[in-house]
């Protein structure tokens, strides 16, 4: 089963690069971020014609995310459990394959928390927080689970292209890299580094000709429970969807790539 995270930044703007990534990738199960829609706005007919269950929390212009799987879901959520929040930034389900044990998927899209310090870098900090605990409660369920999305959090030195030139950013503040190291201490195990042994990108922004340069940075992350760390066979980025000249060349690319596991 393929599981699959993309910040898209914009449904809208992007579908034909997003479906033409999807008839070649073919996800079992992908989390969407930045859709930037209401509910009724997201094009669920394109993806239902490809066999997906559609499952969507919109907000109009901003944020917004979409669970997207070709096998059954029940017990969805949307909003990070305890926390209440006017912003659309989490979604999650249990996901039923036919010949697979359940695996429960968050969908995240972590609050940037620029500028720092001020109300945004404390509503990030508080965000941050709530998700820990509810990670914390879900791994005494002892199930399989995990949470992919854009953390906007840059884990290490090897995740950034300048890490001087980064350190009072929000994303690699001292403090945003220590929340996700205590979310990875609570037992979960990240995916893709995992297997891929070697610095990655998820993220090249559009000014300063980042991509042709490799400006870019590790943000978009998949967090596994020790049971679906268990399963895990394969995981990856996607870093042509990124490229201008790949896929709908009419289309301007999203600024984050696919970041894609595997599980038996």
């Amino acid at each position: 089963m393929k599981i699959a995270t993309w910040n898209v930044n914009s449904i809208k703007a992007r579908k034909p690069r997003i479906l033409d990534w999807f008839d070649d990738a073919k996800p079992d199960v992908c989390v969407l971020q930045e859709i930037k829609c209401v509910d009724d706005a997201f094009p669920a007919g394109d993806f239902e014609e490809r066999g997906y269950n559609v499952f969507v929390h919109g907000q109009k212009t901003y944020n917004g995310v979409a669970l997207l799987s070709k096998h059954p879901v029940e017990d969805v959520i949307r909003g990070v459990p305890g926390f209440e929040d006017e912003q659309s930034r989490y979604i999650q389900g249990t996901v039923f394959p036919e010949d697979q044990e359940p695996i429960r998927v968050g969908g995240l899209y972590m609050p940037n928390g620029n500028p720092a310090p001020g109300p945004k870098w404390e509503y990030k900090l508080a965000f941050m927080e709530a998700l820990t605990r509810h990670m914390e409660e879900s791994l005494e369920d002892e199930d399989a689970f995990l949470v992919a999305g854009d953390y906007n959090i840059i884990p290490t030195a090897e995740g950034v292209y300048d890490p001087i030139g980064w350190k009072d950013d929000a994303l690699f503040r001292p403090e945003a890299r220590e929340a996700l190291r205590r979310m990875l201490n609570l037992g979960l195990t990240s995916a893709v580094p995992t297997l891929l042994h070697e610095p990655y990108y998820t993220f090249w922004d559009y000014q300063g000709g980042a991509w042709k340069k490799n400006n870019g940075l590790c943000i978009d992350h998949i967090l596994m429970s020790p049971e679906a760390a268990d399963r895990l066979e394969e995981a990856g980025v996607d870093a042509d969807a990124r490229d201008p000249e790949v896929g709908n060349g009419d289309t301007k690319p999203s600024d984050h790539v696919p970041v894609w596991a595997t599980f038996e």
